[in-house]
């Protein structure tokens, strides 16, 4: 049998449970939640006896705790994850634009005017560096050629040979030996690997407002070095000229053009669209859309795709701008740039090559699923390029505009924004050394770019497959050239040569259309029955648990934690101002309402004889009875005036 102090404890404390944020402290509360909490767990660590007992409820609880903590968290991060999902369709299938343009931009003939000094310069360095020379009357020039206004230009930024991996450098044009300051900037890795120290070549760009601020290029071979040298110059000279005339110096489309055909049916330059590229001059685009009509092919194999045999005209090419033969391809989406100089394939002369294509559409989840856009309308650069939203494009345009800002004109290569002009060096004569220095930067992915632009989450890709084929054959050769050099409008005596041709086929090899797609792994109906599975299976809690436990650990515990502060700063506050007044501390609220007894246990109740003999405690004062409030013995009358029949009484 429960002895009679323990059963009056017991009595008492299920009386007069301390409930939620009434408890006067932190271990109260927790003691009240664990107590009602439908998490058993937390009850049995309360109610269960002996300390084995408990410290293993405590150990299982917490370790339920803490698997609910990792399955949700794992639950959480799938839920941000998704899935890839191929599918592949037979149909019809839309043909891309395929663009084409001549490797050589511009006809040398035609560009000599444009030229003829910087040619000079470069045979002049080349006689001198390498012995190469072409006959002295073309090379030699009287002091007047060097004086003139267009060798200004190149006396600032020569060609120079480095010796002995030092700065001591020898100027072509004069031949002298000088020592130079600045930055050394390798273009080229394998100078490190170069044994002989006569092959570097390079330049020195100095800042036109700091002449001490100088940096020196150099390139362990010399054909790098002559021209990288060369576009510099020759990108300089065509900033200068009208885009009108640079188009009427480059290739038209009958220049280009000789055959084609799509889909079996005859073709013509009727069906190419020309835009101006500022590296490779006209380029010719089949299929471009811009008439609102887009082709499509309903049959795959290389006689249902598009052919043409192209003109190079390999004998009117610039020696020194470009060193390869032949045309670049680019496969794109009509809403797409070109970007032919990135990621153009080229196409050889003498040689048939044939392309197979495979279409893929892709699609990416945007947040939060990744980081990418939609229509590039959240990306703060502004598009150039006046087609739908791309990495590349989102690059170039962001360099182009960290040039105009930083240099105060366009880079040549990419189009113009709006109210900038282009860099040359009558205009901006600190333009050279500014783009070096910006670029050098962009490819150390220190002006932001790289940063600030995203892929976009929907994009066309056509997978290429190349193949290429003598052609034409010998048996062959000599009828076809002769009618070719008919179709061309030649005498029927002078053929063309077949290195000055190229036969391109580009063609679908199936008509499977390929949709990658991404699909959420997880939607929030998902991830919430989740949650509540594991919260039933480790801790058989529900949402009303949940919202109990946000309710005691949070709202509650802050409750009792801010009630203390409040009640520390108010006593502060009250001894400070009796400090200030000189008045006798007045007994606290402890000691109006008592205290317990430490000496009191509960196994052994006091009666009223031994409690009179029960210690005081040391660190408290004797506790007084408060006087008797005498008004409350008076009688009083809910009357304001007595009543007659008392007052008869009264009088008898």
């Amino acid at each position: 049998a429960m002895a009679p102090g323990k059963k009056i404890t017991a009595r008492i404390k299920r009386t007069l449970p301390v409930k939620g944020p009434q408890a006067p402290t932190l271990s109260e509360l927790m003691r009240w939640y664990c107590l009602n909490t439908n998490t058993h767990g937390c009850r049995r660590i309360v109610v269960s006896r002996g300390r084995l007992r408990r410290f293993i409820w405590i150990l299982l609880t917490l370790s339920a705790v803490g698997l609910i903590l990792w399955q949700c968290a794992e639950l959480l991060m799938n839920y941000y994850s998704a899935s890839v999902s191929v599918t592949v369709q037979f149909q019809k299938l839309p043909f891309p634009a395929v663009t084409i343009c001549n490797i050589n931009p511009y006809k040398y003939s035609s560009m000599k005017d444009y030229l003829s000094e910087l040619d000079k310069e470069t045979k002049k360095a080349l006689e001198t560096f390498y012995g190469f020379s072409e006959g002295k009357s073309k090379v030699r020039r009287s002091v007047d050629e060097w004086n003139s206004t267009g060798s200004d230009f190149f006396k600032q930024i020569p060609l120079l040979k480095f010796e002995d991996f030092s700065k001591t450098v020898t100027d072509f044009r004069s031949g002298q030996k000088r020592k130079i300051e600045g930055s050394v900037f390798h273009k080229d890795s394998s100078i490190v690997n170069s044994g002989d120290s006569n092959d570097i070549i390079g330049f020195q760009l100095c800042d036109a407002n700091n002449s001490s601020e100088c940096a020196l290029y150099t390139f362990s071979s010399g054909v790098n070095a002559i021209q990288e040298w060369y576009k510099l110059h020759y990108m300089n000279i065509m900033a200068q000229i009208p885009l009108e005339t640079k188009e009427k110096l480059s290739y038209s489309a009958d220049d280009l053009l000789l055959t084609c055909f799509f889909d079996g049916l005859s073709c013509d330059k009727r069906h190419f669209t020309r835009f101006h590229h500022p590296l490779h001059g006209n380029c010719y685009t089949f299929n471009s859309g811009e008439n609102g009509t887009i082709l499509s092919t309903s049959t795959g194999g290389s006689e249902y795709g598009l052919q043409v045999v192209l003109y190079i005209d390999e004998a009117d090419y610039n020696p020194f701008l470009v060193t390869s033969t032949g045309a670049k391809i680019i496969v794109h989406d009509q809403n797409e740039y070109p970007f032919i100089e990135d990621i153009g394939t080229e196409i050889e002369t003498a040689a048939a090559t044939s392309i197979g294509m495979h279409f893929t559409r892709s699609r990416k989840l945007s947040k939060p699923y990744s980081d990418c856009t939609e229509t590039g309308a959240d990306i703060p650069v502004e598009n150039l390029y006046n087609k739908s939203y791309s990495l590349q494009i989102c690059l170039h345009s962001c360099f182009q505009k960290a040039m105009v800002d930083s240099c105060g004109c366009a880079q040549y290569a990419q189009p113009l924004p709006a109210g900038a002009e282009y860099c040359n060096y009558k205009k901006n004569p600190n333009w050279m050394y500014c783009y070096y220095r910006l670029h050098e930067k962009f490819v150390k992915e220190q002006l932001g770019c790289q940063q600030i632009c995203k892929d976009a989450c929907s994009f066309k890709e056509w997978a290429l497959t190349t193949s290429i084929a003598q052609w034409p054959s010998t048996v062959s050769e000599d009828w076809m050239l002769r009618v070719l050099s008919w179709d061309k409008g030649q005498k029927i005596n002078k053929k063309l040569n077949k290195t000055d041709l190229a036969n391109l086929m580009v063609f679908y090899k199936d008509l499977n259309e390929r949709f990658i797609s991404e699909n959420p792994a997880n939607t929030l109906v998902i991830l919430l029955s989740n949650f509540g599975g594991q919260l039933g299976l480790w801790m058989s809690c529900s949402v009303v648990c949940v919202i109990e436990i946000v309710e005691v650990f949070f709202i509650d515990s802050l409750s009792i934690v801010m009630r203390r502060q409040w009640q520390k700063a108010k006593k502060w506050w009250n001894d400070r101002k009796r400090d200030r007044s000189g008045k006798p501390p007045q007994a606290s609220n402890l000691e109006r309402q008592g205290h317990d007894n430490p000496v009191c246990i509960d196994e052994d109740l006091p009666t009223f004889n031994t409690a009179l003999r029960l210690p005081l405690p040391q660190d408290n004062p004797l506790p007084r009875t408060p006087p008797p409030n005498y008004s409350t013995l008076r009688l009083e009358t809910a009357f304001t005036e007595q009543l007659s029949d008392t007052l008869e009484v009264g009088q008898h």
